[in-house]
């Protein structure tokens, strides 16, 4: 598995037979994504999770998202370190995988590493988020369940609204509740979450969970809203929607960039010729745009 997940991540030229390969194998995984903002403590949850899970002998993988190194590009392993107890578990598999600069909290080969993962037979594949803010909402786009874990006194209440959390938020997790503050935490989400519903005609009734992921204090709960949530994606057909919408999102994004390597090269799909002349105003980017379409559809150069 964690050399298939390199070829994922190099771009290997076998990638499409091996995806080949893994198709049948796929579907069976529940993939639970956990979002939050920096020091909310979505590695301590995951690990309070996984061993949730391994007490009702379910096989756990994770799929970390770490900011990547500067000078190595490779991902810094911060959330391996805190889910150490886990690494001699034969029924536990934790890969951390670089952002590489990559917008959204998660990195381009997220999709392609978990089918990898969820053909490999995991029943749950957690997949958690760098810490980037507003920017995580991309999340929800990988993962059948999103968890968004917010903690007292960091503003995440009134943060919650502008960030688009609550739209992309199918259990919330009010993590460090022994702290002040996680009463009004825990008030404001649920009540900003009854204003969200009254526009939404989605019947899943959204839970606010209390945990101290730290001692393990509210994890059996969150296990439950999570298999609550998964039984309510398959009864009422939204998972099949879900994983619909994932697999469109993934076939454009191969799409643009085959069609970005065969056109443009590293460079993209526009050339330096064609950027420079619009630079240079001797044609505007609306003409250029048409070219450039012109090229992909006819199979020429854009010039």
């Amino acid at each position: 598995m964690a050399r298939l997940i390199s070829l994922v991540e190099d771009g290997h030229p076998a990638l499409p037979e091996v995806m080949a390969a893994l198709a049948p194998h796929s579907g069976g995984a529940h993939v639970v994504g956990l979002t939050g903002s920096p020091g909310v403590g979505k590695s301590t949850t995951t690990a309070a999770l996984i061993t949730a899970l391994r007490g009702q002998g379910k096989r756990v993988a994770v799929l970390a998202v770490d900011p990547s190194s500067p000078f190595s590009g490779g991902a810094l392993l911060g959330d391996r370190i805190r889910m150490e107890q886990h690494a001699t578990d034969p029924g536990v598999f934790i890969r951390s995988v670089a952002s590489r600069g990559h917008l959204g909290g998660l990195s381009f080969a997220t999709p392609q590493a978990l089918r990898v993962l969820d053909a490999a037979g995991f029943d749950v594949v957690l997949l958690e988020t760098v810490g980037v803010g507003q920017s995580e909402v991309e999340v929800a786009a990988r993962a059948d369940t999103t968890v968004v874990i917010v903690a007292p006194g960091m503003g995440d209440g009134i943060q919650a609204a502008k960030a688009g959390i609550l739209e992309i938020g199918d259990v919330f997790v009010v993590n460090k509740a022994d702290r002040d503050g996680a009463d009004d935490t825990v008030r404001d989400l649920r009540h900003m979450i009854q204003l969200g519903n009254r526009e939404r005609t989605v019947d899943w009734r959204t839970p606010v969970v209390r945990t101290v992921a730290s001692r393990a204090d509210g994890i059996p709960e969150l296990v439950d809203s999570l298999a609550a949530h998964r039984k309510w994606l398959m009864e009422s057909g939204a998972l099949a929607e879900r994983r619909r919408r994932r697999a469109q999102a993934e076939i454009e994004a191969i799409a643009l960039a085959t069609l970005r390597r065969r056109l443009g090269g590293e460079g993209g799909l526009v050339s330096e010729d064609l950027a420079a002349a619009v630079a240079a105003g001797t044609t505007d980017v609306y003409a250029a745009a048409h070219q450039v379409v012109g090229a992909v559809t006819t199979g020429t150069e854009p010039h």
